[in-house]
């Protein structure tokens, strides 16, 4: 035991974790925007995690943004949360290449996103339960005092059977505080971004319901309410241009959950769903064998 023991101890440096020696790496990467995603085993205790290893040079230019503030880190934010529609981070900390990193549940599953591309037809029928997954994860999110920043159908991993769904990825998580809702900060999806993030604008949790509601547009219609693009211009016509009807894509489509999603998507945040607890409240309300007809 005392060999073992000095094995592990053998993979610190100064708290820092040695990464090759403490996770075998069982399947490649898939590279984000600021971090390598890989499945791994956990030689000490065995498990099979999903381990997230964040670009350094990446993050650290992200963090200049906030420089003289106390943010939260990436890892700090996401081990608070204990929620089954919230991916489960179980560490986080520094690796000897002072990369930052976290270790979570591995979620085997297809992105949102994937199955909006793909029309997949594990969606019909799981629509509204998904729809109110995702709200109840922001929800959770929002009451825990911090603004997501990065909601899109590629930060939701859905269930093998597309039954169920849970949020990932807090890189771009401020605490929603003054000192952090100040304009200028544009950072998230643009394809997704609230009209007062492109225009630099002060903001709060509303940039949340905003980027919801451009989500759950997406996953009904396999259409963005707007036309689609690959930078920030994308979203300078968010707000500004007329939105097609939901309806026109997804005939029959509960008239609640059209309603919510227009809301969500309204120009001014003070014309928004107040919170994304009252979300969930009118979603509760609808039963999914009413509210949602196949595609």
């Amino acid at each position: 035991m005392a060999g073992l023991g000095s094995f592990f101890r053998s993979m610190l440096d100064g708290g820092k974790v040695d990464i090759a020696r403490r996770y075998e790496i069982l399947r490649d990467a898939v590279s984000g925007t600021m971090s390598n995603f890989h499945q791994a085993r956990d030689r000490e205790t065995g498990e099979i995690v999903g381990l997230k290893i964040l670009d350094k040079t990446k993050t650290e230019q992200l963090e200049a943004r906030f420089r003289g503030l106390e943010k939260p880190t990436e890892g700090e934010i996401a081990v608070r949360f204990e929620h089954p529609t919230i991916v489960k981070t179980f560490r986080h900390g520094m690796t000897t290449k002072n990369e930052q990193f976290l270790v979570m549940e591995f979620l085997d599953g297809p992105g949102l996103n994937s199955l909006i591309i793909g029309r997949d037809a594990r969606l019909d029928g799981n629509r509204l339960t998904l729809m109110r997954q995702a709200a109840e994860a922001l929800d959770v999110v929002h009451q825990a005092g911090f603004i997501h920043r990065d909601v899109c159908p590629r930060n939701f991993v859905c269930a093998k059977d597309g039954s169920s769904l849970k949020l990932i990825d807090f890189g771009l998580t401020v605490p929603a505080t003054k000192e952090f809702m100040q304009p200028g900060n544009r950072t998230g999806t643009p394809n997704y971004m609230a009209p007062e993030i492109a225009r630099r604008r002060s903001t709060d949790q509303r940039v949340d319901l905003f980027a919801y509601g451009a989500s759950m547009y997406e996953m009904f219609a396999f259409e963005l309410p707007w036309p689609r693009g690959a930078d920030g211009l994308a979203a300078m016509s968010h707000g500004v241009i007329a939105i097609p009807p939901l309806s026109g894509f997804f005939p029959g489509v509960h008239p609640e959950i059209e309603a919510i999603i227009n809301e969500c998507l309204a120009a001014e945040p003070t014309q928004r769903p107040p919170s994304m607890a009252a979300i969930v409240k009118r979603l509760k309300r609808l039963k999914s064998e009413h509210a949602e007809p196949q595609s």
